[in-house]
């Protein structure tokens, strides 16, 4: 039967109820259900270097257990804010369960990171350890005493951590500490989490999470990826597990089913992709449309070269488009399913081509359990066709609260109370539904955007910008590109005594890079005389989009 024939939506959204026990700890769920089974594989592992490793669910519990202990002997209690610099790697599900068995918060952090984005975010969560490897250490040590509230710091196979440095290395004492833990019991309404999301003003908010949000990206997840999970099913996404994309929509979930995801430590191509997914016989992945669109390109017929087990595709970050859609349908076999959400509420509307169609470029439906709707200013729900702001309430149609939703911004009651119009949340992002319910993307309500997959915030990098003497004044905004959605780029005032210059542009967009995460610094500076202002001094960051746009439409005719 051809998935276009097949809709069951209705059934399953109306049909579907929540069940959320009084009591819940994602490391019990992820982890220590499974650990008796010693067999049962947790990750493989491989490095961009080739070497391999498997770590199963016994010895991913029993490693938790004595981080636990190691972490407890250094004063870190229930409550208290653990920070993570790792790529994907053991370790880094190994500190993440560790850290929610024994009551505290864990915050996962971008080993792409550079020194300000890393201080800001410790100093705000007032994180009592960290925990890094060689990834992160440079970017760490270069601003650790402006970090008074971190107590320990706890290094992974960093043999060049200076000697005078206050630290202690995972190998050496981990393997003391005893091997049983008694995990601390959690209700699922206590937080998990801490995972901090850039805004288009200010600094960025951290969303904190509770355990129980891992139930709520379930109903998403595994309609996304077609029923997940299957006899043999193997999950993997290059998406960064200190990311939500990466940690809930790939991580935590894959770990839930007790099914084995595959963790890669070097950068995505599309040959080392396609070369996992035939080597680890991959069945699930979450793909950003870029990582898509750069496989395309590399393999127009993927099947006559790799011998694949791919049997679904999730994709989100922006839309997928026709192009990429056909060739996975194609030359994959597999229609991938789009998906929407965000850090505060994730997994909330998507496809699932098996149970009901996929529609080329459509966000796609409300997942069972969440109820959507697109609003208008007031927060009223608008009709069919008409473009308002994407919403999710605080109850499901039902009536029983959903369990998706984060717990609130870490200290800023204010922006957790903006976040909300009665109990819609807002998402920012605009959209219009169709009769059939499919939500259509329209834009960010706000100047955020996705650049490549990323989510950018412009005031970060603006804020950065405007450290360095010869900027008087910038907006960043969003340049349309054919490969990446997007582009980062920055208008700049120049301040007296400067001169516009390529070598300038140059020294401009390195002075980003080492501040911040490679994928923010702008890929394009224009130098302009002054910024369109609002009368009350406000930059009209929406007039700068709007010409990025109309150049793209002007090259394309």
């Amino acid at each position: 039967m051809a998935a276009d024939s097949v809709d069951h939506y209705s059934t399953l959204y109306r049909n579907f109820r929540w069940e959320v026990p009084l009591y819940f700890n994602i490391a019990e769920a992820c982890c220590r259900r499974w650990a008796s089974e010693t067999k049962r594989t947790a990750i493989y592992h491989e490095d961009s270097a080739g070497n391999t490793s498997r770590l199963s669910y016994a010895g991913l519990s029993k490693a938790a257990n004595q981080l636990s202990h190691l972490l407890q002997l250094q004063g870190v209690q229930r409550g208290d804010v653990v920070a993570c610099i790792m790529p994907q790697r053991p370790e880094t599900a190994i500190t993440i369960m560790a850290c929610l068995q024994m009551g505290a918060i864990v915050m996962p952090l971008s080993f792409l990171f550079g020194p300000e984005a890393l201080e800001y975010r410790l100093q705000h969560s007032e994180a009592k350890a960290l925990i890094l490897d060689s990834s992160g250490l440079d970017a760490y040590l270069s601003i650790a005493r402006s970090c008074p509230h971190l107590q320990t710091l706890i290094t992974v196979d960093c043999p060049h951590a200076p000697a005078d440095f206050p630290h202690l290395e995972w190998a050496n004492y981990l393997p003391q500490m005893p091997v049983d833990f008694e995990m601390i019991q959690t209700r699922a309404t206590d937080p998990a989490i801490l995972i901090y999301t850039s805004g288009t003003t200010g600094a960025p908010k951290g969303a904190l999470i509770p355990h129980s949000a891992i139930i709520g990206n379930l109903t998403g997840f595994v309609a996304s990826q077609n029923w997940f999970p299957k006899k043999k099913d193997v999950f993997w996404s290059p998406a960064d597990w200190a990311w939500t994309g990466g940690l809930m929509d790939a991580l935590l979930p894959s770990l839930y089913f007790g099914q084995p995801i595959v963790g890669y430590q070097g950068r995505f191509t599309a040959e080392t992709a396609f070369y996992l997914l035939e080597k680890y016989k991959i069945t699930n992945t979450f793909l950003f449309p870029t990582a898509l669109k750069m496989m395309m390109k590399a393999e127009p017929a993927p099947r006559e070269k790799y011998k694949l087990k791919l049997r679904a595709i999730m994709s989100a970050g922006e839309a997928v488009g026709d192009a990429v859609f056909h060739w996975c349908e194609q030359a994959l076999n597999v229609i991938p399913n789009e998906m929407f959400g965000q850090t505060e509420m994730n997994y909330i509307v998507g496809n699932s081509h098996q149970q009901w169609p996929a529609r080329p470029g459509s966000m796609g439906r409300p997942y069972p359990g969440h109820q959507v709707a697109v609003i208008d200013d007031d927060g009223k729900p608008v009709g069919a066709g008409v473009t308002g702001e994407v919403a999710m309430h605080r109850f499901d149609i039902h009536g029983h609260p959903d369990p998706v939703f984060f717990l609130g911004y870490w200290k800023n009651d204010s922006a957790t109370r903006d976040k909300f119009s009665g109990d819609w949340c807002r998402t920012g992002d605009l959209a219009y539904a169709d009769v059939d319910g499919y939500l259509w993307y329209q834009g960010r309500a706000d100047d955020m955007f996705k650049a490549a997959g990323y989510r950018i915030g412009p005031s970060e990098i603006e804020n950065c910008l405007v450290k360095h003497p010869a900027v008087a004044n910038t907006a960043v905004v969003p340049k349309p590109d054919k490969e990446r959605g997007n582009l980062v780029k920055a208008y700049v005032v120049l301040s007296p005594g400067y001169k516009a210059s390529d070598k300038l542009i140059l020294e401009l967009q390195k002075h980003v890079k080492g501040k911040l995460a490679p994928y923010e610094y702008p890929k394009e500076i224009e130098f302009i005389d002054a910024l369109p202002m609002t009368t009350t001094g406000k930059v009209q960051r929406r007039v700068l989009r709007l010409q990025e746009q109309e150049r793209f439409k002007q090259k394309r005719t």
